[in-house]
């Protein structure tokens, strides 16, 4: 059952992650990444690769797979996956359900959003332009915490995402999906609209101050509603 959604100061920024938020782009991520492990000589199901590099960057995850190999893989490890995954997005990314009906109204509600995510902005604009949503997120919108050297579940890409806004962390709303990007969401001060079907566990750290959980994004833009609404009124 979805509770009202608090903030601390005034709404006036929703930051959104991008895989799992806006594209169903994370299954077919960690299935490429338990690929490229397996080719190592490492055990790793396409199910494990997702429950353990869900949400993660790359240089996270070649960190991971050095560790639990033994010794260091080649430099540019990192950057030879990202372009395998942009090749396979360019062909399998595809919108959330319901992410471009619900960013519809995102725009027609007036709160100003940016992406801040895990992925590069390489791989960003592929899934955009492949799930038809590219003319949602200008450019100068979306933030890499991978391209930043900054990885979730630092904050540093939340709390850029505000700077550039010109807001206070207080005054922002993230809208996660994995326990990574909402620990970055928490560490930022920041409040956070989770999207987790009911049978999932939720975060270690839950429940929390100004977090909420949503099982389907048709339920989002109601929260964000109630929030301007009270303001409004306050």
């Amino acid at each position: 059952m979805t509770t009202a959604l608090d903030v601390e100061g005034q709404l006036k920024l929703v930051i959104f992650d991008c895989d799992g938020v806006l594209v169903d782009s994370e299954r077919a991520s960690c299935q490429a990444t338990a690929e490229f492990a397996r080719s190592l000589g490492l055990a790793i199901s396409d199910e494990a690769a997702h429950d353990r590099f869900a949400g993660k960057a790359l240089p996270q995850i070649v960190e991971e797979l050095e560790t639990e190999l033994g010794h260091a893989l080649p430099e540019n490890t990192a950057f030879k996956m990202r372009d395998n995954l942009v090749r396979i997005m360019k062909k399998m990314a595809e919108p959330v359900e319901g992410a471009p009906e619900m960013m519809q109204k995102i725009r027609s509600l007036g709160m100003p959003f940016r992406v801040g995510s895990n992925s590069s902005i390489t791989e960003m604009e592929v899934k955009f332009e492949r799930a038809g949503m590219a003319d949602f997120f200008p450019e100068n919108r979306v933030h890499s915490a991978n391209d930043m050297d900054e990885p979730k579940p630092s904050p540093e890409v939340y709390l850029y995402a505000a700077k550039r806004e010109g807001v206070l962390p207080e005054n922002c709303v993230v809208i996660e999906d994995s326990d990574t990007g909402a620990e970055a969401a928490r560490r930022a001060g920041m409040s956070c609209v989770l999207l987790r079907s009911e049978d999932l566990p939720l975060p270690p750290f839950w429940p929390a101050p100004g977090f909420v959980r949503i099982t389907h994004l048709s339920q989002l833009v109601p929260l964000l509603s109630d929030v301007v609404e009270s303001q409004n009124q306050a």
